[in-house]
């Protein structure tokens, strides 16, 4: 008897069967994670120290802007990575 994750995972794969990734690609996309993991923490340094500044003077509205800047990177970096990353998936 097959438990419903069983079943749940049988109903996706006929839907959408995974693919399975050569190791070319899988060299690719780990050097994509790893080129943004680095942009990631570039960019964190850089607004961390100004966010600090910020909060040490007293400037909310910077810190605001600043965090709100910060939150906008990461999102625009990550789908960035999720559209190369689906190129290669798809080539």
């Amino acid at each position: 008897m097959k438990s419903s994750y069983e079943l749940t995972m049988e109903r996706l794969n006929k839907t959408a069967p995974t693919v399975k990734l050569t190791a070319a690609q899988k060299k690719l996309i780990a050097g994509l994670e790893s080129k943004h993991k680095a942009k990631l923490a570039e960019r964190e340094i850089a607004l961390k120290g100004e966010i600090n500044s910020a909060a040490a003077a007293g400037d909310f509205e910077k810190l605001e802007q600043l965090q709100k800047q910060l939150v906008v990177e990461r999102k625009s970096l990550q789908a960035d990575l999720d559209e190369k990353k689906e190129r290669i998936h798809k080539a």
